[in-house]
């Protein structure tokens, strides 16, 4: 028999949010505009919307708001919000306090994203989602914020599913069916369905001005400096490298409070310059007796991430590093200098940079043979298993091309502030 889960009662906004979160949905013009409009104040609690039938839920302003907010904390870089809202839509009408009993699984289906209370604890405690401690209450998944931040978090996992980067319909189909079922026929009416609705959405450009306005608010993951993410023993090595004094005294930088650079959508990332001097700073520390250059580091970095420090896609931080490779690396391997409580302490570039390097270490001895670097740039980024021409291949030209941008780095002075 399925487990009987009690459905809480939410009648504000304030009932499942906290006040920084209600004060940060505020500060997006368009939920501002619409709670306005239907008499709502900023002193006095707002009021959730509710259907002729009485069932809570979310207007699309303030789903696509709370989903902005929940990727721009946690995901930047990595996940797409249209197809966020789009899923909400299909799985719970954007009902916050949606329950599916489905004969076929032990468990109901729970909130927006309609999540299994097992598959947000397996988020939480095997792939270091932690933001928000749900286990052993599944009432916490009825929230908003927290349903959408583990949905966010399965729907990166199966973008690169069983070790493989996946395409959008493969994930949409999975979520439906599951992974065994992403290519089969009856998960595609769901994939036709998503693609209406996703179609149907606002305009990107005018959200993506929202999302700069909202940014300047302090959240406890949303780090805007350097001092904030590193140690100051990092902070101070970073501060002796040549390059890097010179390109902060040039951005007129100060000791405690040192910016990262943001592109326009106000997403964090390193220069070239940092990224370098991190590498170094890393061999130099823990690896000075393996085969391991700075520049191949770096230019790992420029390929993993493009140099986001949350990552790019797939790839989680700087080095494309996931937590259970890095918990792997921590407990199995001996890695043990920087620890690995959470994914967010990947997003520390020294943490990321450090175990990228240790499994870089670990790549060239794989099955007990000295590899080439060859094998060891294909391994790292497809997976040991995978090395051949045809997967692989690809992967050793692109690194060679971007190898240049650091092999010249003090040569063509172009090191600071560029994205490929």
């Amino acid at each position: 028999m399925a487990e009987v889960v009690e459905i809480p009662s939410y009648k504000y906004w304030e009932d499942c949010i906290d006040g920084g979160d209600v004060r940060e949905m505020w500060m997006d013009s368009d939920v501002c505009k619409e709670w306005i409009s239907v008499g709502e104040r900023k002193d006095h609690k707002v009021l959730l919307s509710r259907d002729p039938d009485g069932n809570t839920f979310l207007t699309q302003t303030e789903l696509m708001a709370v989903v902005r907010i929940i990727v721009h904390r946690y995901y930047t870089s990595q996940l797409d919000p249209d197809l966020i809202c789009a899923i909400a839509e299909i799985e719970s009408y954007k009902q916050p306090l949606a329950l599916q009993y489905d004969r076929k699984i032990v468990e109901p289906k729970i909130g927006i994203m309609q999540l299994l209370q097992s598959t947000a604890e397996w988020l939480y405690r095997e792939m270091g989602y932690r933001n928000y401690n749900i286990e052993d209450n599944p009432t916490l998944l009825f929230r908003p914020f927290v349903n959408l931040y583990f949905g966010a978090a399965y729907i990166k996992w199966l973008f690169s599913y069983n070790g493989k980067e996946r395409n959008e319909e493969f994930v949409v189909r999975a979520y439906k069916g599951g992974p065994k079922k992403a290519r089969h026929k009856s998960t595609l009416g769901y994939f036709q369905r998503y693609l209406s609705i996703k179609q149907s959405l606002p305009p990107r450009r005018k959200r993506e001005i929202n999302v700069a306005q909202t940014a300047s608010v302090p959240t406890g993951s949303e780090w805007t400096y350097w001092d904030s993410r590193v140690s100051p023993n990092d902070m101070e090595e970073l501060w002796k490298n040549p390059d890097v004094l010179k390109e902060w005294t040039k951005t007129a930088e100060i000791r405690g409070k040192v910016r990262f650079s943001l592109d326009k959508e106000k997403r964090p990332y390193l220069s070239r310059v940092e990224v370098k001097a991190v590498a170094a700073i890393i061999i130099s520390r823990h690896f000075q007796t393996r085969d391991l250059r700075a520049v191949f580091l770096a230019a790992l970095a420029e390929m993993c991430s493009m140099r986001f420090i949350n990552g790019m896609g797939v790839r989680t931080g700087l080095l494309g590093i996931d937590y259970p490779t890095a918990l792997w690396l921590y407990n199995d391997v001996g890695c043990k200098v920087y620890r690995v409580k959470s994914v967010d302490d990947l997003y520390n570039p020294f943490v990321s940079m450090y175990f990228g390097a240790a499994f870089m270490a670990w790549l060239s001895v794989y099955e007990g043979r000295e590899r080439t670097h060859k094998f060891i740039v294909q391994a790292y980024l497809g997976g040991p298993e995978n090395v051949n021409i045809q997967e692989t291949g690809p992967y050793w030209k692109k690194f060679q091309q971007t190898l240049m941008y650091y092999d010249d780095l003090k040569r063509d002075g172009k090191g600071t502030c560029m994205i490929l």
